[in-house]
């Protein structure tokens, strides 16, 4: 089979290396890509925003399938346009994207299906927003309701930081995305990832992880993308698991099927596990990024077979098996990240050969001749397995020793939950 996988981060270069190693797979398109997925894939300079360009790309290479990494895309309904062309597509409809692209949707979702969820209102002035902040009091949530880029989210502990956030929104900081804010009661507990594939109809669990957002060691500092992450997540039991499925995700894949708008893809639910069970924070309606990095290291099962099967509408025919071992992945980001930092600075010692247990996935790189250049924000992901959170651990900070990148910086306490409870246990 011949692919195209769009997107250029590490999540994509985690599913890059992931479908390299499927025995049906001929060829690997990327577009844009990045230095590292140039390793297992053929880079293309394809602008994916024009989707008459990509049904070209996929006419022209007679390509059998599409993935779409990042959520834009899927937002802007690149797969509906490649579905109406012929060209199958793994990911959700513009319809079904609406679970991550509108925060207010998905809120709309939990209320139909009674799904467990923190309160809410939802304003569109500044001045009713402010005033629903002042009456409810800190903490207190404030959401931008559309896409920013995993920045669009203030956990605000104090009224003066939920009324600067409320501001914020309004006066543009996070684009359209500001236009509309979503203001959640602040929930207390763990938060978890949880994913599962879904055909529409039928929905396969796949594994669990936890992701560290805030850019300093102890968790403090700004929000970010994430800094970090590990899989399984222990505070997620069989037993929540199960818990989740039954009271989250199968009533949202019901309900979006039962609206005509079927939901096929990845669903990633962000959840707070606390004293009254598991509560769904958000959707994304991808691979999370790092979490995808931490899944795919331990994923054993062809992962080409079950994109296909989403796409092809056989998930109940389907299991997916994962490496009892932990895996877990460090960010290397620019200085200064998430505010402003320099792009172009030299990155050296990447040339050790990824293995089946310590792998160096790209984020933000671009090749210039010889040499690795940062070109974002999170630039590297330094993942490992190891029979524990803690041997993960050390072998993901030993490799990033060996990389030799001044201008770089990284958390040194990622997996501290799961190891506190290791030692406990």
């Amino acid at each position: 089979m011949k692919l195209l996988l769009i997107g250029s981060g590490g999540r994509e270069h985690a599913l890059a290396w992931a479908l390299a190693k499927s025995p049906k797979l001929t060829k690997l398109y990327a577009a844009p890509g990045n230095a590292g997925i140039a390793e297992v894939a053929e880079l293309c300079n394809l602008d994916t925003t024009d989707h008459q360009a990509v049904i070209g790309f996929c006419r022209d290479h007679e390509i059998d399938l599409v993935v779409v990494g990042p959520e834009a895309p899927l937002v802007a309904g690149l797969v509906d346009d490649l579905e109406a062309a012929g060209i199958k597509a793994f990911g959700p409809s513009k319809a079904a994207a609406q679970l991550e692209g509108s925060k207010a949707f998905t809120k709309g979702v939990c209320d139909e299906a009674d799904i467990p969820t923190a309160g809410y209102g939802r304003f569109d002035t500044a001045e009713d927003a402010l005033a629903y902040v002042r009456k409810q009091g800190a903490p207190i949530v404030v959401k931008a309701d559309g896409l920013a880029a995993g920045k669009g989210v203030v956990v605000a502990m104090t009224l003066k930081e939920a009324e600067d956030a409320v501001t914020a929104c309004f006066e543009g900081s996070f684009g359209e995305a500001g236009a509309e804010v979503v203001i959640e009661e602040f929930l207390e507990g763990e938060e978890a990832s949880f994913f599962v594939l879904s055909d529409g109809t039928n929905a396969l669990p796949l594994a669990t992880a936890q992701d560290h957002k805030r850019a300093y060691d102890g968790d403090e500092g700004p929000n970010t993308g994430g800094m970090g992450a590990y899989s399984p997540a222990p505070v997620l039991t069989d037993a929540l698991i199960a818990d989740v499925m039954r009271t989250i995700i199968e009533p949202t894949i019901a309900t979006l099927a039962k609206r005509g708008t079927p939901f096929k893809g990845v669903l990633y639910a962000g959840l707070m596990i606390g004293k009254n069970g598991p509560k769904l924070i958000e959707y994304n309606t991808r691979f999370g990024d790092p979490e995808c990095q931490v899944l795919m290291m331990r994923l054993k099962s062809d992962l080409l077979d079950l994109l296909l099967a989403s796409v092809e509408g056989r998930l109940d025919q389907m299991t997916a098996d994962w490496r009892d071992e932990a895996a877990l992945t460090v960010v290397m980001a620019a200085k200064g990240y998430p505010g402003s930092y320099d792009k172009g600075t030299e990155i050296r010692g990447l040339d050790t050969a990824a293995t089946d247990d310590v792998a160096v996935f790209h984020a933000g790189t671009k090749r210039n001749g010889t040499q690795i250049l940062a070109n974002g924000g999170r630039v590297l992901n330094v993942t490992a397995v190891g029979a524990t959170v803690h041997e993960a651990q050390q072998r993901a900070y030993e490799r990033i020793r060996d990389i030799d990148w001044p201008e770089g910086f990284c958390r040194s306490d990622i997996g501290w939950r799961a190891i506190a409870r290791e030692s406990e246990g």
